[in-house]
């Protein structure tokens, strides 16, 4: 039982390696920003290097094994090879397994088909966020490829829960109202900041988010973003990594506050509620 549990395991972290590589691929062919860079399809095309263009062969593209032999460079060029794609790909491994192993606490709806669509959804989820959090911190831009999609992804969810029964109908409102809400208060700093006190990329991901949190889990989820968010950048500045008025990317900070208010969010609320 042990071996076949373990051996799952280790088959399901290989595949999240090898849709991480493949993220790798999307975030940096859905940057609309890069005025030098080629447009390419992320459907279509061969894998290539970043530095010299050559194409990367079938030996040299298995997830994490390839960067190790190949020590970290290019084959043709010897340049550097990003450390962003074995970190995603190490990152989408564990994303796998995580799910894997919790798939028991998290994912408890049993009614067919929503016990098997439940945990596929939030796996689609967590690869789709991994993906945005990995964009924001290397390139400073949010892909609204990822926006749309995770937005897609999250409002067919909520109306299938709905129609099943396992949401209520007024519980979707009170998302939209909410995410509304946080919609126009980011959009408002973006537009009145003039992009300086919040990012655009900001303001649309909020959208998806808002939907997946519902209400009052995405207050919750944006006030710990803050929170996060300032403690990290009092602490570069503290060590010289930053200054007072550089650019620090929310979007990691946005999703980790998702991430934390989905499991302490409702004890959060009700020790908030007992100090009133």
């Amino acid at each position: 039982m042990l071996e076949s549990f373990l051996l799952l395991s280790l088959l399901l972290f290989v595949a999240g390696a090898a849709i991480g590589s493949f993220l790798n691929v999307v975030i940096y062919r859905s940057l609309d920003d890069e005025p030098t860079k080629k447009k390419e399809s992320w459907v279509q095309g061969r894998s290539r290097c970043d530095h010299c263009g050559g194409l990367i062969f079938w030996y040299d593209n298995i997830p994490l094994l390839s960067y190790v032999l190949l020590r970290g460079r290019c084959r043709h060029c010897d340049e550097k090879i990003s450390l962003a794609h074995p970190v995603m790909e190490l990152m989408g491994g564990l994303l796998f397994v995580w799910w894997y192993w919790g798939a028991t606490v998290f994912f408890q709806l049993t009614q067919s088909p929503l016990q098997v669509l439940q945990p596929l959804f939030w796996l689609a989820v967590g690869l789709v966020l991994l993906a945005i959090f990995v964009a924001d911190i290397l390139y400073y831009s949010i892909p609204d490829t990822m926006v749309i999609i995770l937005t897609v992804l999250t409002v067919i969810y909520r109306i299938v829960l709905v129609a099943y029964g396992e949401m209520r109908v007024q519980d979707l409102w009170w998302a939209i109202i909410a995410t509304s809400a946080v919609v126009i208060f980011f959009g408002s700093l973006w537009y009145f900041t003039k992009g300086k006190g919040m990012g655009l990329g900001d303001a649309k991901l909020i959208i998806p988010l808002g939907l997946l949190m519902g209400w009052p889990g995405i207050v919750v989820a944006v006030f710990l973003a803050f929170v996060l968010g300032a403690l990290v950048g009092v602490g570069l500045i503290l060590v010289k990594k930053r200054t007072f008025g550089q650019v620090i990317p929310f979007g990691p900070f946005l999703i980790s506050g998702c991430f934390f208010a989905l499991i302490w969010g409702d004890h959060l609320v009700r020790w908030y509620l007992g100090l009133l």
